[in-house]
């Protein structure tokens, strides 16, 4: 039975709202009536009047209507499809105080799961960026059609309209130069274009990843099916348009999902794979390796990484969520021995390739769940000094944090891209005996409310 403050508001209704502190998706937090309101475009310390956008039981979701006093922060956002796309969450902020909030959202998450310690720990400052836009390597763009028109893009905020995407601001110029000359070359070969709602239709979506300090590009186009009309003259205007494009590759995907890849990649023109360099290392990069999309502050992330596993050249490393390999090899110079795994076939050849290109001998690559691997390699006699974990968002599988527990290394380096599951982890780990010695913020994604962190932990005694 719904109280009468519940009753009271409906969605589309107006409320006054005092916002305390940024959500975790880069929202406006404040109190409505003693009940949570997320209200999406509003800054820490503005008074607005929201429109409800979605009531429920324990908190409403809203966006603003009119603000009543302003964020001294608040800046104009520059991308002309801010409010639509969705990509962005933070561009109506200055990028000094996304910093600061960013450090916040992590405290945050820290005193919800370790409410008993959080008062002990130390969050260091954000490591931002010097030039925060044009930073992303790597585009994923849906394929569509408005009327005539090709059009690729993101699907709007809260919505299935898909926002047609020009000059995103926070790509590298590359990839949207790439994005609109594809458009403009399947448009003018009347290449069949995927439509979601009926299900038809070729191709489904234009992928894109430059190597910043090579300047190679890749090209993947998403489609339903193996054959593609007209293939070879597509393969030969993309060449021709797009001197710069070294790698085409084409992955079938004919699946009702929401995952961008499928499980066939076939190779059109050029290499298959693109070079990019970070610090000293170069890597090898096929379609679906994984690959920080920030190179510049990648950098930074790894250094952190580097700062806290604090490798004497000693020590055996598991490198867990090894991707292409590129922490594990960051971090190879100063160990005796790594040894890195991750399910996916292809980023194993690829950190295999990369561990043989710069002649680390000492790191070694498995396909398969650091879970079910590292408990095999104890029972061998092999016992890791150090583990670093660097999961998705989803967090650390649970069996890899009770192995990590029963392997009990002397330190566990976790990167982190979402600090909800971070802080969860953290108070597992911290639960069963390992401290927490370090928390950095490290801001990746300026404009985003995505903030990576590198938390060092100790085992106790």
């Amino acid at each position: 039975m719904k109280t009468k403050e519940q009753a009271q508001l409906k969605v589309g209704d107006t409320f006054p709202l005092t916002i305390k502190r940024l959500g975790i998706n880069g929202e406006g937090v404040g109190y409505f009536k003693r009940k949570v309101a997320f209200v999406y475009g509003a800054l820490p310390g503005e008074e607005v009047v929201a429109t409800a956008v979605k009531v429920h039981e324990k908190f409403i979701e809203g966006k603003v209507k009119k603000i009543r006093k302003k964020s001294a922060h608040r800046v104009a956002p520059p991308c002309p499809v801010y409010e639509q796309c969705g990509g962005c969450q933070l561009q109506h902020l200055a990028y000094d105080q996304q910093l600061k909030e960013k450090r916040d959202i992590v405290k945050q998450a820290f005193e919800k799961y370790l409410k008993h310690i959080a008062d002990k720990l130390t969050i260091k400052e954000t490591i931002g960026m010097e030039e925060p836009w044009q930073y992303r390597n790597k585009s994923q763009l849906q394929v569509g059609k408005e009327k005539e028109k090709v059009i690729a893009g993101l699907y709007g905020l809260n919505s299935h309209q898909l926002v047609d995407i020009s000059e995103c601001a926070i790509q590298h110029p590359a990839t949207n130069k790439v994005t609109q000359t594809v458009k403009t070359i399947l448009s003018d070969l009347n290449i069949s274009i995927y439509n979601e709602r009926k299900r038809s239709g070729i191709i489904r979506t234009i992928v894109t990843r430059v190597g910043f300090e090579t300047g190679q590009v890749q090209l993947v186009l998403i489609t339903t099916q193996k054959d593609i009309p007209k293939k070879n003259i597509l393969i030969r205007e993309v060449q021709k348009r797009l001197p710069e494009v070294t790698s085409i590759l084409q992955n079938i995907n004919g699946e009702k999902t929401s995952l961008i890849f499928g499980d066939k990649t076939l190779h059109l023109g050029g290499e298959e794979v693109i070079q990019e360099t970070l610090g000293d290392l170069s890597f090898e990069l096929s379609a679906r390796a994984f690959f920080q999309l920030n190179p510049i502050q990648t950098v930074k992330l790894y250094d952190e990484v580097k700062k806290a596993a604090a490798l004497t050249g000693t020590e055996k490393v598991v490198d867990a969520y090894c991707g292409v390999g590129t922490i594990g090899l960051w971090l190879a110079k100063d160990a005796a021995e790594i040894r890195g795994m991750d399910v996916i076939p292809e980023s194993i050849d690829d950190a295999k390739k990369n561990a043989k290109k710069h002649n680390f001998q000492q790191a070694t690559y498995f396909v398969g769940k650091a879970e079910q691997l590292m408990p095999k390699w104890v029972n061998e006699g092999w016992k890791p000094d150090v583990v670093v974990v660097d999961p998705p968002r989803t967090g650390c599988d649970q069996k890899l944090l009770e192995t990590i527990v029963k392997v009990k290394p002397k330190k566990v380096v976790y990167v982190s891209c979402n600090p909800s599951t971070l802080a969860k982890d953290a108070g597992y780990l911290s639960s069963k005996g390992f401290g927490i010695k370090s928390i950095q913020p490290v801001d990746m994604f300026p404009h985003t409310a995505h903030v990576e962190c590198v938390v060092e932990f100790s085992l106790k005694g």
